[in-house]
């Protein structure tokens, strides 16, 4: 069949599979395969496929009709502006996690040498996006996922920032940690979704993203509860911590930050109008006994 052909069978296949814009998906799946933009497909649609593209491009449409995440599949996602390669060990990185980047960046653009530190990284693309953006910086990154700090170790070196990036395997929750210096900032994206809200969520999550990198579990606070704590043991005086969080969860956030003795709070809103970062400035003098 040439690219026209096996556009259209896909999407209907897709389509009927219940897979949501079943052409778009289609599309992106052989424009990996042929290694051409969306726009090439449309110039090319007369080219016949080889039969081992055929073949790679059947695999990958059964796959999607799996619901496996396209991503996965091709084995990379883009995120502001850089690449990084995904796979079943480390969450999607999502649009609205670009909105995390875009806070901590404004806040600091223009300043020098910052330390940065990431509490679960997974895929690493907060870290990198930072030490990308902020050229002068450097970083830390902890997971208590190995494969996933191998997936961000190889990303940051494809974005030429590993001699910048020290990544460490520890448990937040549950390790000492002790650095060399304290952190002008620290960020974190933290499994936020309450278990009970779990089972609702998109097939793609639920079935193949992993579990753990999206519920803590229990009431969707358990992390920031540790990191509120324990981040005043790495932050510099007026160092600032930054949390990604998600709808409805903002005003019992900001309460943990205030409780915490974190100063100067504020949020910042993502294209959907949700309140999506938190971030409060640490001041020594005024850190009451965290809860």
């Amino acid at each position: 069949m040439n690219v026209l052909e096996s556009i259209t069978k896909s999407a209907e296949f897709l389509s009927k599979k219940g897979v949501t814009e079943s052409r778009l998906n289609a599309e992106l799946l052989l424009s990996d395969i042929l290694k051409m933009s969306r726009l090439s497909l449309y110039l090319n649609f007369e080219r016949e496929l080889t039969t081992v593209e055929t073949d790679t491009y059947r695999d990958y449409i059964v796959r999607r009709g799996k619901f496996e995440p396209l991503q996965y599949i091709v084995g990379n996602v883009e995120f502001y502006g850089l690449t990084f390669n995904v796979d079943k060990n480390v969450l999607i990185p999502r649009q609205e996690t670009e909105t995390l980047i875009e806070t901590v960046y404004n806040v600091y653009k223009g300043e020098r040498e910052l330390n940065i530190l990431d509490i679960g990284t997974g895929s690493g693309n907060v870290i990198i996006s930072l030490i990308k953006n902020l050229p002068t910086s450097r970083g830390t990154s902890i997971d208590i996922n190995e494969n996933a700090l191998h997936v961000a170790e190889h990303n940051a070196e494809l974005n030429d920032v590993k001699e910048r990036i020290k990544f460490l395997h520890k448990d937040i929750l549950t390790d000492l940690v002790n650095f060399e210096d304290k952190f002008d900032i620290v960020v974190s994206n933290p499994p936020y979704i309450p278990i009970e809200e779990y089972p609702t969520l998109q097939k793609e999550l639920v079935e193949y993203e992993p579990k753990d990198a999206l519920t803590d579990f229990s009431d969707g606070f358990t992390f920031y509860r540790v990191i509120l704590r324990r981040s005043k043991e790495f932050l510099k005086n007026n160092g600032r911590l930054f949390f990604e969080t998600g709808d409805k969860m903002s005003d019992e956030l900001k309460n943990l930050f205030v409780v915490n003795g974190y100063k100067n709070i504020k949020a910042k809103k993502d294209l959907l109008n949700i309140e999506r970062v938190i971030f409060g400035e640490y001041i020594e003098s005024s850190s009451p006994k965290s809860i």
